[in-house]
Parts: C-alpha cells; sequence; structure tokens
C-alpha cells in the first residue's frame, strides 16, 4: 500500500507552468551568440599590405566607396579581387562617378612606383580627380 505524504485538504495538485522569463533569456543568449559567429564569419575583402609611413599623412575617418590595393608584386585589387589597369578604368566609368567620388590606393611599401602611376593613370582615365594614397602615420 503507497504512503501519502500529503495531507487530505491538498488533494487538487496544481497545474503545471511554463515560465517565460527564463525562456525569453535563453532566446536573446542565443540571438546573441549567433550574432557574434555570423559576424566572426565575414570576409574582409581587403589585401594585407606593408603601408609605407609618412610624417605628413592626414588620419581621415571617412571610407572612400572605392578602395584600390596593390601588392608588392604589383597585383592591383579592388575589393579583394585581381584587376588590370584597364579594369579599373572600365569599372570607373561604368560606376558613372561624379564630383565627390574618391578612390583610396594601396600600395606595398616595397612595390614599384611603375604600378602606382599605372593604377593612378587608370582612375585619372576614368576622369576622378579625388585620389589619395593609403599610408601609415609615422610615430614620434
Amino acid at each position: 500500500m503507497p504512503v501519502k505524504l500529503q495531507s487530505a485538504e491538498s488533494e487538487h495538485e496544481e497545474e503545471a507552468r511554463i515560465e517565460i522569463v527564463p525562456l525569453i533569456d535563453i532566446m536573446f543568449f542565443l540571438l546573441a551568440s549567433f550574432m557574434m559567429v555570423s559576424l566572426s564569419m565575414t570576409q574582409i575583402h581587403r589585401v594585407n599590405l606593408k603601408l609605407p609611413t609618412s610624417s605628413s599623412a592626414v588620419s581621415e575617418n571617412k571610407v572612400p566607396p572605392i578602395h584600390l590595393a596593390i601588392d608588392q608584386h604589383g597585383v592591383s585589387t579592388w575589393d579583394g579581387e585581381i584587376v588590370t589597369p584597364t579594369e579599373i578604368t572600365q569599372r570607373l566609368v561604368d560606376l558613372k562617378p561624379d564630383d565627390t567620388t574618391r578612390v583610396l590606393i594601396g600600395a606595398d611599401q616595397d612595390c614599384r612606383h611603375q604600378h602606382v602611376l599605372a593604377v593612378l593613370d587608370a582612375v585619372k582615365a576614368a576622369k576622378i580627380e579625388k585620389v589619395s594614397f593609403e599610408t601609415k602615420l609615422q610615430e614620434p
């Protein structure tokens, strides 16, 4: 014969409840976790360059819409995709540049001057006048 530990007065049992607050906490934790993982999976379309230093460089926080990079072997890239100077000109013309279009050229410090001038000429051929060169600030 089973033993009852409850008194006869508490015959009716309370119905089970699902607590919402812990579930919401878990959902926020999962959401934050998935966001952090997805951010770490994004690919940065940037070529690793050793930039030359300059004492007269001016720090600029605005990121230009067009960033061209030239590595130490003279290979030009646009958002991580290898391009030739002719392709650079054609892409820039296709973008229909206006007076506010800016281009940032980042060249490795061991890159030959000839490759930098070829990219600069390609940008100028697309009638873009606002061109900047990426450098590292020289530390005092």
